[in-house]
């Protein structure tokens, strides 16, 4: 069986949890066995998680699991899978995945490959994965040839696919929920796509000038639906949030489409950036490194550039 953990922050899916199973499906089928998906805590719907492709959904309701302890969490995954049987075990690359893989494949004695971008093969009993590494500059394959494997999924690697149907929750318990850390208070960004997550992410540097010219930026991703973020030196002077700073020190996104405006390139910020699979640059600069790595390129001042863009992308919707 290949057992998916299905992450569920503040009782809703996230599109991670529809990628990972969807994966964990595709998995299934070439291992010729079933796929079932893993849910803590308290969670609205619950079976509707199976249209992604799980057969069976498997309940731990325990409240405690409403606040994350990577600790209780790695060993209710770990209890699970075992009771079930399960030879593959997939999680979402996502900050809950990070904390949680090391600790799940030490109690399962099994092998683990973080951030895979693609469907495993098969070699007999082990399994190939393939991984970006060197900040995106190269490929590499791995094989597990473990009785058990652990795998985590990059964000945007798999296209969710519904193609199935809601299943009956099958509640169940495990051993102990009860781990070391205490919460008292939680706060989160709440209103956008996070950044592993984005489709389209819009980001820009220090060629906006200063915070006070973010306007614009914020209006071309309102307009694409897009999701906001910025380089590290914006980030360090505060013109923007942390958590939007990506970059090979910050968040690591692969977006369908990722538009830099005002970056010069610099290697850090493009380690974070360049699986993106389209990449636009508006720059003022000819020569900025950033237009080397880019798909398309418009040379010129952005303060212009930017508001003539974002209204062709409005004229653009409006006759569509």
């Amino acid at each position: 069986m290949v057992l998916v953990f299905a992450e569920s922050p503040r009782g809703q899916f996230k599109k991670s949890a529809f990628e990972a199973v969807t994966y964990g499906k595709k998995v299934a089928d070439a291992l010729g066995t079933s796929c079932a998906a893993l849910v803590l805590g308290t969670v609205q719907d619950a079976g509707e998680i199976g249209r992604y492709g799980a057969s069976r959904v498997l309940h731990v309701s325990d409240a405690a699991f409403d606040q994350f302890d990577s600790q209780s969490v790695a060993a209710a995954i770990a209890e699970v899978a075992k009771n079930n049987g399960a030879t593959v075990v997939v999680l979402g690359h996502t900050s809950t995945g990070k904390s949680v893989a090391g600790r799940l494949a030490v109690r399962l004695d099994a092998g683990l490959v973080s951030g895979v971008n693609s469907l495993p093969s098969s070699n007999g009993s082990a399994l190939r994965v393939k991984k970006s590494v060197f900040s995106g500059k190269a490929i590499a394959e791995y094989e597990i040839s473990s009785a058990v494997k652990v795998i985590s999924l990059m964000g945007n690697a798999v296209k969710p696919e519904a193609t199935g149907s809601a299943v009956a929750v099958e509640t169940i318990s495990v051993a102990s929920s009860k781990g070391r850390i205490r919460v008292k208070s939680v706060k989160t960004q709440e209103g956008i796509v996070p950044l592993p997550e984005a489709e389209i992410v819009v980001s820009a540097g220090r060629g906006m000038k200063g915070p006070e010219n973010w306007g614009m930026v914020e209006d071309l991703a309102t307009t694409l639906g897009a999701t906001t973020a910025c380089s590290r030196p914006v980030a360090d002077a505060h013109w923007r949030p942390h958590h939007e700073h990506v970059g090979q020190t910050g968040i690591a996104i692969r977006p369908n489409l990722y538009i830099a405006i005002g970056i010069s390139g610099a290697i850090q910020h493009l380690a974070g950036v360049n699986n993106s699979k389209v990449i636009v640059v508006i720059n003022k600069d000819a020569e900025a490194p950033f237009f080397k790595a880019a798909d398309y390129g418009v040379v010129g001042d952005l303060f212009e550039v930017v508001p003539q863009l974002n209204e062709a992308f409005k004229r653009f919707k409006a006759n569509s």
